[in-house]
């Protein structure tokens, strides 16, 4: 199988000659022109040979002409629709142009894109943003439904450029913000979002953020793929997960011990998270990006394990 039809095995929910792999992590050249993005991502992914290309996305929303801080309901009011190629993410719409006329029908790649909650959470509103839950909701609110629009109408053109899907970013865990805020500010927006474009990305992934998630009230997200920390302290399961999710699981490798670790103990930790992801509705990965100084040997180990697939499962 080549690394396409690979993929299109496991989304239709059959066996594939081997657990399709990939890793990613943050570059950080944002600060420069999406060509070289492009080509920095594409370098790493032949590097590795990974299955597919999970693009990072590290350009910002914009801010407001003026405005340094999102902190009231007057600056929330601010934000406006905008043309999205016309602002920093049509760095991103670059770089994924190049990607696309260099991975056309030998690979898939995912654009990466964070929900509209934690949008505005990155750069906009920042510390400020729990004061606004508590004494903001409804301008908070209104604010989230513009951010979504210019989300959706971002999405739209990556897909059309030629993202085989949007790998949405949703922080769902006790850690990052109570569940009662979750439900009210973040999951409709991530669910309106993902909507838009469920037609329109057969590799749509959400990714649910954190450790201490709340993963009971994600299985509803229109999603053929859920990517989360299954690895971690309080999991889930893949295998658990499964059960309940109709869809496919990515998943199974720790990023968190994908550097200090040795590729002999590497090597085993793959052989085990194939295991627990199982023979079908699996794609191999970590729970979240790993850190930026990987052995390169370490993630060459990973996947030639993966590429041993289940015969190195049965050993």
């Amino acid at each position: 199988m080549d690394k396409i039809e690979r993929i299109d095995a496991i989304l239709e929910g059959g066996q594939a000659d081997r657990p399709p792999v990939s890793l990613w992590y943050h570059f950080g050249v944002q600060h420069g022109p999406g060509e070289r993005f492009a080509r920095i991502a594409l370098d790493a992914f032949r590097a590795y040979d990974f299955d597919w290309l999970k693009v990072m996305n590290d350009y910002f929303y914009p801010l407001p002409a003026g405005l340094e801080a999102v902190r009231s309901a007057a600056d929330l009011g601010r934000l406006e629709p905008f043309d999205v190629e016309r602002s920093p993410w049509g760095e991103q719409l670059a770089a994924l142009e190049v990607i696309a006329g260099e991975l056309r029908g030998e690979a898939y790649f995912l654009d990466t894109v964070f929900d509209p909650w934690q949008t505005l959470r990155r750069n906009l509103a920042g510390e400020h943003l729990e004061e606004l839950m508590e004494r903001e909701p409804e301008a908070l609110l209104a604010a989230l439904e513009v951010v979504t629009d210019n989300l959706v109408a971002y999405c739209r053109k990556s897909l059309a450029a030629g993202s085989a899907g949007i790998f949405l970013s949703i922080p769902a865990a006790r850690e990052l913000l109570e569940r009662e805020r979750f439900l009210r500010f973040c999951k409709p927006f991530a669910q309106r979002l993902l909507a838009a474009v469920q037609e329109l990305g057969p590799m749509n992934t959400a990714h649910i953020h954190g450790k201490d998630l709340y993963m009971d009230d994600v299985l509803d997200l229109p999603v053929p793929i859920l990517n989360w920390y299954d690895r971690g302290p309080k999991g889930p399961s893949l295998a658990a997960v499964k059960e309940r999710f109709p869809g496919c699981v990515m998943g199974g490798i720790d990023q968190e011990l994908v550097v200090r670790r040795t590729r002999a103990f590497l090597r085993e930790h793959v052989r085990e998270g194939i295991r627990m992801g199982g023979r079908e509705r699996f794609l191999l990965a970590g729970g979240c990006s790993i850190a930026t100084w990987v052995d390169p040997g370490a993630v060459r180990a990973i996947v030639e394990t993966a590429r041993r697939g289940w015969a190195e499962e049965r050993g």
